[in-house]
């Protein structure tokens, strides 16, 4: 009987990520981000270029991370223009620039990272939001030889956050944002098959949501246990079941899920909507640091760690909060991504 109410509740948890509740200033206030500087992946379009609307009109400095994309997107530079316009229009002079980065490359990641340390800048706000979603059963290989949803929405995720921790380190109260999703209560912990191999158990989507979750729970735990790290505040927030251009993809490849259109029209909120989530989760003073832990932050800061669903703090899945699992998983991104081998395991003494 155990398994079933496990099941049913994964369920309930997974449904309760379709909230419509529509998001107003009330929700999401907004911030005075006036000289700060955001990195936000996947940002000229859907979500993410929401959310760097936001933060272009709240005065943020932004680098806006994203690929050469898809005809069907908008392009990067349309986008920094658009961001540009409103930071003006709110009486703001922000640098707001766009880097190109591939997700489907590693060495892309690793160049964008380096090109942002040469800069010498703080950084005090990552978005991790770039993503595709793909069905398991089509799944594409990368150049290095991951699938394709395992390494954008994951792998190279892991890869800029660690890459960067020195930067953000050099920020008052740096924050972390990832997008996960309500979906992670779906996934499946594969730990022999992280990377969709034949026989792996699950969706490749939902099983990656969970890991990032994962993720998210084990790096706040670790950067608790280091005075240079302690400060930067990492959570994960699911932004809504989202009308955005992810799916755009799978319809131009007629690889759509029957019956997805219909959920899309009828159920699913905005971009806007989605965009407000992930801004909300960077400036809120709720999912801020907690000051007894971290030695900064609000009264009323939660610190990290967190799933966020939309604006409200949800329970993750029982993954998320099995030391033993997240430690399993953490090895496992050490093998795939090289750390130690990199040297950032040692050197950013995690």
């Amino acid at each position: 009987m155990a398994w079933i109410f496990s099941v049913l509740n994964n369920v309930f948890q997974a449904v309760k990520g379709t909230n419509t509740t529509l998001l107003t200033d009330k929700h999401v206030p907004g911030a005075d981000l006036t000289g700060k500087w955001i990195i936000i992946t996947g940002s000229n379009n859907g979500v993410g270029f929401e959310a760097a609307k936001s933060f272009a009109s709240w005065g943020a400095n932004l680098i806006l991370a994203c690929r050469e994309p898809p005809a069907w997107e908008l392009h990067p530079t349309a986008a920094v223009n658009e961001c540009k316009e409103l930071a003006a229009v709110c009486g703001h002079s922000s640098t707001i620039e766009w880097w190109q980065i591939d997700m489907a490359d590693l060495s892309s990641v690793d160049a964008f990272c380096q090109r942002w340390l040469q800069s010498d800048r703080a950084l005090d706000i990552l978005c991790n939001n770039a993503g595709i979603a793909e069905p398991t059963q089509q799944a594409r290989i990368t150049k290095d030889g991951f699938q394709m949803v395992h390494q954008i929405n994951f792998l190279s995720h892991v890869l800029l956050t660690l890459r960067l921790l020195p930067s953000l380190a050099r920020s008052a109260e740096p924050r972390v944002i990832c997008t996960t999703s309500c979906y992670h209560h779906l996934g499946l912990f594969d730990i022999d098959h992280v990377n969709g191999e034949p026989g792996s158990k699950g969706n490749d989507y939902r099983n990656n949501k969970l890991y990032f979750q994962m993720w998210v729970a084990e790096m706040q735990s670790r950067l608790l246990k280091h005075p240079e790290y302690l400060h930067i505040t990492i959570n994960g927030v699911h932004p809504g079941f989202v009308a955005s251009g992810i799916w755009d993809g799978l319809e131009n490849a007629g690889r759509a899920p029957a019956g997805l259109y219909l959920l899309l029209r009828y159920v699913a909120i905005t971009s806007q909507q989605g965009g407000l989530a992930i801004s909300h989760a960077a400036t809120s003073l709720e999912f801020g640091p907690d000051p007894k832990k971290q030695g900064v932050g609000a009264e009323n800061g939660r610190g990290g760690g967190k799933y966020i669903n939309r604006i409200w703090e949800g329970p993750m899945k029982s993954y998320c909060n099995n030391p033993e699992a997240r430690s399993r998983l953490w090895i496992k991104l050490d093998e795939e991504l090289g750390l130690r081998e990199k040297g950032l395991l040692e050197v950013l003494g995690l």
